[in-house]
């Protein structure tokens, strides 16, 4: 970054068809004058009104963010408009990259990632001075510490966010692109030539296996018999622990939600600033599901000037794009727009929009997603108050179509058992948390660390949970639910699984590509539990017809597949065998009633014994998982949304209701606002209040909207 370039202080052009002087000596400094404030020079223009501008200056006092920033998220102010007055505060000169591009070599010298990040740009380098347009101008003395040296006396110019973004991804789409493919270390990341011997060792293993079946067949259903058995018994055992501490850990929130009732303690307060938190939506052939989406991120709570939505599309994807282009985004909605490369998948799109983040912590929801509405909130709350080794937190997951049939039901009490019971057991014993592929929150430089996602594994999710773990981070799961859509299909749901099931069999290989070392990592109970977690578990789903013909020896029933086994197995041991499977169908139904017993999930109670017809879905899906690992392995199976209609659900009809009218309020804010009867839930928020002619009025962070609320007298 630093390397001096050939020609890089040759005269370049201002603009099209103008050359610069060889060189400028001796820059008059321009006087130290007053700088006049940025309010006056909107209202001066028209761009903004009175009373948006004074709710502004208030949520500044308040809020981490600048008042261009909180003009631009409101929708109170264009970009143009905003760039214009700028331009006259810092008495400085505006320009155009897109139209005049800057000095690639500049960029290079920065670094795209550093640009984007940072908002600035080095447009020229003229005379031994360098002009760097930038978007903040307020930050520009802070960051100009970071500039590398070379670049000579520095000059500000300014330029809008977008035109910035755009300029960057102009000249330097191919390096940005080729970094979020291989963003993570060859040696922690399924891409490589590893690819054809895993193809190899699979023909190998297949040969072995049918010629064994031949000329052994004893031998191989004594090893497959012991190993169900084993991975079984081992499943077993993480579930019971897992169940445990789930309990302990409901019992101590217990103990604490019955001394904040009766004020032996009290809760903790969040005395910081609330951070500007970055969520991508990667979106890929979703025509129908747009308008839906951005619907559901309006109810947000969270302020929006620190709120940083990106909706990341493929650049091949016309569908998408055209549906978002009907859609009018406010303006903390972002497009990112992601080229083609060498794979097509999420994590390569999300370590590509990863570059366009603003906030400090970083997120991810999928496009059917509808988050609590106070989940942000929450989020800010569990890093402020995280442990220093908290890198993530994991939010539960649940389906707002349950009714919708038998797959449905099950495949949400599956998901309540996951994420109420198994994953929080599991992160409270401190064993390697899987993460889900959304409703999980990271620290950007955390993130960054690592390399990001790694872009050729198809659940990278859970390959970011082991990384995490390796690296000696930790990830909590926090008392915040977002609700997606069922997939609700048989073959959607055969393919869904066995993507999912083909990353849990990639991730298990990359990581185990050197045993020592991960054992020295995680330690022994967590290795031990990552076999559990990965191999066990994918055993259980391709050895699946193994157990069932254990239950056919309970019952007396011979078939040829059976009768080798009554032989293997004395008595007393098929009883030990059967027992056993009793205990782990009770440790699942026992899990799958405590995971559905809330309000929400009550009528599926009666469902939970027709689990047992549910999982043998999961045999299909595990054997196209690994005829996939040898013969696909990157191929994202896309996962088609939007086919449940949502607004059927009289649950969520229910939820939306909100008795709002609108009354006219007196004094300087004079606009129509909205007054919700629901503003206990939404005054918990961290808000400016005003008054007017006795009544209190907050600046409510749902949609810039002011909440008036009467003041209690005495």
């Amino acid at each position: 970054m630093n390397a001096t370039l050939p020609g890089y202080r040759d005269p370049v052009p201002l603009r099209p068809g103008h050359l610069a002087p060889d060189r400028i000596e001796n820059l008059p400094q321009p006087p130290t004058l007053r700088q006049p404030p940025l309010g006056s020079l909107l209202l001066e223009d028209g761009a903004v009104t009175h009373g948006n501008l004074l709710k502004a200056i208030v949520l500044q006092r308040r809020q981490n963010a600048s008042l261009q920033q909180i003009l631009l998220s409101q929708g109170w102010v264009s970009e143009d408009h905003l760039t214009r007055a700028l331009t006259r505060q810092w008495r400085t000169t505006c320009i155009d990259p897109v139209a005049c591009p800057p000095d690639a070599r500049l960029v290079d010298r920065l670094g795209p990632d550093f640009c984007l990040k940072h908002g600035v740009l080095p447009w020229r380098y003229v005379g031994g001075v360098t002009f760097i347009a930038t978007s903040r101008p307020g930050e520009f003395e802070q960051i100009r510490s970071q500039f590398p040296p070379g670049l000579g006396a520095v000059r500000m110019l300014l330029s809008s966010e977008s035109h910035i973004h755009e300029a960057v991804m102009k000249l330097r789409s191919a390096a940005m692109i080729r970094k979020a493919e291989y963003s993570v270390a060859a040696s922690d990341s399924c891409r490589g030539k590893r690819r054809r011997m895993v193809a190899i060792c699979a023909w190998l293993a297949g040969s072995l296996t049918v010629g064994t079946a031949f000329f052994a067949p004893l031998t191989l259903f004594a090893i497959v018999g012991m190993w169900s058995i084993l991975t079984l018994l081992t499943n077993l055992v993480l579930k019971l622990a897992a169940l445990q501490s789930m309990l302990r850990q409901w019992a101590q929130d217990r103990s604490e939600k019955a001394s904040l009732a009766s004020c032996a303690k009290t809760s903790r307060e969040m005395n910081d600033s609330l951070p500007v938190i970055s969520v991508m939506v990667p979106l890929f052939h979703e025509s129908d599901i747009a308008e839906k989406l951005v619907s559901r991120l309006t109810l947000l709570e969270y302020p929006r000037e620190l709120t940083d939505i990106l909706l990341v599309v493929e650049e091949s994807d016309p569908v998408t794009r055209a549906a978002l282009e009907e859609v009018e985004l406010p303006g903390w909605i972002r497009v990112v727009s992601v080229p083609k490369g060498q794979v097509q998948t999420k994590p390569r799109a999300l370590n590509y929009a990863l570059q366009f983040c603003r906030g400090d912590i970083v997120g991810i929801w999928d496009a059917e997603d509808r988050p609590d509405r106070d989940q942000l909130h929450k989020i800010a709350r569990g890093f402020a108050f995280a442990e220093p080794d908290v890198a993530c937190l994991q939010g539960r997951l649940d389906y707002f179509n349950p009714k919708s049939n038998w797959l449905a039901r099950c495949f949400t009490i599956e998901y309540a058992s996951w994420f109420r019971v198994n994953l929080p057991g599991i992160a409270r014993l401190g064993l390697v948390v899987p993460l889900g592929g959304t409703t999980v929150f990271l620290r950007r430089d955390v993130l960054e660390q690592l390399g990001g996602w790694d872009a050729w594994n198809v659940t990278e999710d859970a390959d970011l949970g082991v990384r995490l773990a390796r690296n000696g981070w930790r990830t909590k799961l926090i008392d915040t639910t977002t609700d997606e859509e069922a997939n609700c299909r048989v073959l959607p749901w055969v393919r869904q699984r066995s993507r999912w099931l083909k990353g849990y069999a990639m991730t298990w290989s990359v990581h185990m590509r050197n045993p020592r070392l991960l054992w020295n990592e995680l330690g022994p109970s967590r290795f031990l539990a990552f076999q559990v977690q990965f191999l066990a578990t994918l055993s259980q789903y391709l050895l699946a017809p193994v157990l069932w013909s254990f239950w056919l020896l309970t019952l007396g029933l011979q078939t040829g597949f059976t009768s080798p086994l009554s032989g293997l197995f004395p008595d007393h041991a098929l009883t030990a065998i059967v027992m056993l499977f009793v205990a782990s169908e009770l440790a699942s139904v026992a899990m799958g009633l405590w995971a559905v017993r809330g309000k929400k999930h009550r009528h599926l109670l009666p469902w939970i014994p027709l689990m047992h017809l549910y999982f043998p879905l999961g045999c299909l899906a595990a054997w196209k998982a690994i005829y996939e690992v040898v013969t696909n392995p990157f191929y994202w199976d896309k996962t088609r949304h939007g086919i449940f209609d949502e607004s059927a659900d009289p649950q969520n009809d229910a939820e939306d209701e909100s008795p709002i009218t609108h009354v006219p309020l007196l004094g300087d804010l004079g606009a129509e606002m909205c007054v919700s009867e629901r503003n206990a839930k939404m005054g918990g928020t961290s808000t400016p209040t005003f008054r007017t002619e006795g009544t209190e009025v907050t600046e409510a962070q749902t949609a810039g909207s002011i909440t008036p609320r009467k003041i209690l007298s005495g």
